[in-house]
C-alpha cells in the first residue's frame, strides 16, 4: 500500500472535523489558522479524492459481525454484490479461517436474523455465515482521532449546539427519514440543502437535527483513507475472557490508541476489537500489550484485513480511498 501524504494543515482540519464533523468553516478556522474559504477548497479536494469523508447514520437498531466464507471463484462477485446491500456498513476481505467479514446493521435482532438466513444464506458464491451479536460497544469508530491538533488547539473545537429550547421535542417519522438519507450521503450537507429536498422548513431541520443528535438517535463521523492516516495496517481480534475480567479492564481497552473499535459480543468470542497498527510486525506486540492488559483472556482468533471493500456509505478501492457512494443505508 501506498502512503498518501497529508500536509499540516490537511491534518489538522481532518482531526477538527473528527471532532465536530459539522463544524462551520468559521468555527473551525481560528482552530485551525486558515480562513475559512482555504478550509472549504481543501475540504472539497479531500472528499473529491477519496481521501476523507463525513456520514451521519443512526444509531436505532442492532449491529452485528458477520464472518461469511465464500467460493473462491465467486468472491470478487460476493463482494460486489455487498458493496450495494444497504444493510452493510463494513466490508473487509480477510486472511485467516474466514473470507468476508462484514458490520451489518438491522432494525433488530430479528432483522438480523432474517438477513443471515434469507440474504447471506440464499447469495449465489456464500458458504457459511458465523454472526456475532454486539452486545455493548466500548469504542466506536468514530471516536478515533488522527491527534494532529495538541489537547488545547481540540477542545476549541465547539461541540454540536444543542436543541432550542422552543424545538419540538418529537421528530417526525417523515422528516426524520429525510435527513437520514440526506447526511448519510453527505454528513455535511448544509441544512437549506435538506429543507429544499424534504419540502421541510429550514429551522425544522435544524431542530430535528440537534434534537437527534443530543439524543444519540443520529452520529456523525469523519473517516479517512488508512494509507493516509499512519497506521496501514488493519486487523480484527475475536477475545474470549470472564465477564467480570472484562468489566475491570474496560478503561484499558478504551485507553489503547490503536484499537478502532471494540464491543462485547453474544457468542463464542465475548470481545470483538478492530485495531490499526503502523507495521505488521506490530501484529504481535499488540497482542502481547492485549494479553498483558487482559490477564486471563485468550485471543482465540485474529485476522488482518487484506483490503477493505466498503467503509460506511463509500466503496473503497484497493489505495484504500474512497471511490464512490455506495447507495442509501438501511431502514432503522
Amino acid at each position: 500500500m501506498q502512503e498518501i501524504s497529508l500536509d499540516a494543515i490537511d491534518r489538522r482540519l481532518v482531526h477538527a472535523l473528527q471532532i465536530e464533523p459539522r463544524a462551520s468553516w468559521n468555527e473551525l478556522a481560528p482552530v485551525i489558522g486558515v480562513d475559512a474559504s482555504t478550509l472549504a477548497r481543501r475540504w472539497a479536494r479531500l472528499r473529491e479524492e477519496g481521501i476523507a469523508w463525513v456520514t451521519g447514520h443512526s444509531t436505532d437498531g442492532q449491529l452485528s459481525l458477520m464472518e461469511i466464507d465464500c467460493e473462491r471463484a465467486k468472491l470478487d462477485a460476493v463482494v460486489q454484490e455487498l458493496q450495494r446491500d444497504p444493510a452493510v456498513y463494513v466490508l473487509d476481505v480477510t486472511s485467516g479461517s474466514r473470507d468476508l467479514m462484514a458490520l451489518v446493521f438491522a432494525p433488530d435482532i430479528s432483522g438480523l436474523s432474517d438477513y443471515a438466513l434469507h440474504r447471506l444464506g440464499r447469495l449465489d458464491g456464500v458458504r457459511s455465515v458465523r454472526t456475532h451479536l454486539a452486545n455493548e460497544t466500548l469504542i466506536d469508530g468514530g471516536s478515533w482521532r488522527l491527534r494532529a491538533l495538541d489537547p488545547a488547539e481540540a477542545q476549541h473545537v465547539r461541540p454540536p449546539r444543542p436543541p432550542r429550547p422552543r424545538a419540538a421535542q418529537r421528530v417526525p417519522d417523515e422528516l426524520r427519514a429525510a435527513i437520514e438519507r440526506e447526511v448519510w450521503a453527505d454528513g455535511r450537507v448544509p441544512v437549506t440543502t435538506i429543507a429544499e429536498r424534504s419540502g421541510f422548513a429550514p429551522q425544522r431541520v435544524a431542530d430535528a437535527l440537534a434534537t437527534l443528535r443530543a439524543r444519540g438517535s443520529l452520529r456523525f463521523r469523519t473517516d479517512m483513507a488508512r494509507a493516509a492516516s499512519g497506521w496501514p495496517i488493519y486487523a480484527w481480534y475475536f477475545v474470549e475472557a470472564p465477564a467480570q475480567l472484562l468489566e475491570a479492564a474496560r478503561p484499558a481497552i478504551t485507553s489503547v490508541p490503536e484499537v478502532r473499535l471494540a464491543f462485547t459480543a453474544a457468542s463464542r468470542y465475548n470481545l470483538i476489537l478492530a485495531v490499526w497498527l503502523r507495521r505488521l510486525a506490530d501484529v504481535n506486540r499488540f497482542e502481547v500489550a492485549l494479553e498483558s492488559a487482559l490477564r486471563g483472556a485468550r485471543i482465540g482468533d485474529r485476522a488482518v484485513v487484506l483490503r477493505i471493500a466498503k467503509h460506511m456509505n463509500q466503496t473503497v478501492g484497493a489505495d484504500t480511498r474512497a471511490t464512490g457512494f455506495a447507495g442509501p443505508a438501511a431502514s432503522s
